[in-house]
């Protein structure tokens, strides 16, 4: 069906009329390859699609558009789903049997547990940078589900995006029936906590705070105080250190190229199971970053009165009063279960490739059993490059 600039045409309608999600199906990669295989019952193909783009940029909401038409095309029962800000401003005109805008307030209001983001989503497709990436995890921050993400690399920074523009074409044959790698990606839960008793701490409302998951980091930093702060670090109820910074960063191999290597972290590879700790200007120069397995339970809290602000993925999700009766727990998220089941984490469509092969060098970036991350990394930080220099 082709596009219309008639706004009479387009339908949109609520995502509780949507069918209910695809599960999709995880098997492991092929020889020692860290990657999974995704693949769906020939009976269920995937139904419902996010689309999620980069706001203001022309070149993006084209692709989205073109993108769109294709899916519709190619295959007729899929249904449509958009952020309220898109749906209300796309040239989506259509007419499918759902053209969906999520409920809530995506420039400002976090997903509620109440929307059913993930009852609904087969799969996620963004349309722009590693932010665009990050929002799109946001959606489905309070579930330990989280459908395939396709992601487009359509932005200024690109860590994560994995397709390019040019290739959607493949990419979509390759989620919806070719089967293809997936990298998943482990997220961390975070949650506010009573000292004494070990509940959690409740909202104005007197509900208890609902646990987060975070893609790249959970960030506690001094806000707008002008002074350094007394941050208590536990893990497993062991006192490490109390850290006089400006903050601490605790991140996940993902976030391990965001603020956490601005501040002096090291890069992790995204299927290490660790848990980073890199404090944000500490007045010791003995605290240096640190690594630790996952499943570590750690803690923070203040001690001298103070109030730290809580940002999850870039985005404020609370504040750590000081006195100490309070905690924020952090754990990385369990990607498989006793059983061999995957769970949990975020699953990205890998592409083909990225970054230049070296003959000689046994590059896994090239479309190989690799997962790319070597060719990847080198592509997007590009060592020993004089300032200026060209690929």
């Amino acid at each position: 069906r082709s596009f219309s600039s008639s706004q009479s045409r387009r339908k949109i309608l609520s995502i509780h009329d949507l069918p209910d999600r695809v599960l999709p199906q995880f098997s492991p990669g092929s020889g020692e390859s860290r990657l999974l295989h995704l693949s769906w019952r020939k009976s269920e193909l995937p139904r419902n699609v996010l689309l999620i783009k980069k706001p203001g940029v022309k070149s993006v909401r084209a692709a989205l558009i073109e993108f769109a038409t294709h899916l519709k095309a190619t295959y007729p029962n899929t249904n449509i789903i958009l952020e309220p800000s898109i749906a209300s401003t796309s040239t989506l005109s259509y007419n499918p049997s759902i053209t969906e805008t999520l409920p809530g307030n995506e420039l400002h209001d976090l997903p509620s547990p109440n929307h059913p983001y993930h009852c609904k989503v087969d799969f996620v497709t963004t349309f722009g940078g590693d932010g665009t990436i990050l929002h799109a995890a946001s959606l489905f921050a309070t579930t330990g589900f989280v459908p395939p993400l396709l992601a487009f690399s359509m932005g200024t920074l690109g860590f994560l995006g994995e397709w390019k523009w040019h290739e959607h074409e493949a990419a979509l044959y390759a989620v919806m029936e070719k089967g293809c790698k997936i990298l998943r990606r482990g997220r961390l839960k975070v949650g506010l906590y009573n000292v004494k008793d070990s509940t959690r701490t409740v909202d104005e409302n007197g509900d208890p705070r609902t646990s987060w998951h975070a893609m790249n980091e959970v960030v506690l930093h001094r806000g707008l105080q002008a002074h350094l702060v007394n941050l208590s670090v536990y893990i497993n109820r062991r006192l490490l250190t109390t850290a006089v910074a400006d903050g601490l960063i605790l991140s996940t191999p993902t976030g391990s190229t965001a603020y956490s290597l601005s501040s002096g972290g090291p890069v992790l590879h995204p299927s290490v199971k660790a848990l980073l700790l890199t404090p944000i200007c500490p007045r010791s120069l003995s605290f240096r970053p640190l690594v630790v397995p996952h499943d570590e339970d750690v803690a923070l809290r203040v001690g001298d009165g103070k109030t730290l602000e809580v940002s999850v993925d870039g985005r404020r999700w609370g504040s750590l009063e000081g006195g100490g009766e309070t905690e924020v727990r952090v754990r990385g998220e369990v990607l498989q279960t006793e059983e061999g089941d995957w769970k949990g984490g975020i699953p990205c469509v890998k592409g083909p490739g990225k970054g230049k092969v070296t003959p000689g060098e046994g590059e896994d970036g090239d479309g190989g059993e690799g997962d790319g991350w070597v060719g990847g990394l080198k592509g997007v930080l590009k060592f020993n490059y004089a300032f200026g220099e060209e690929d």
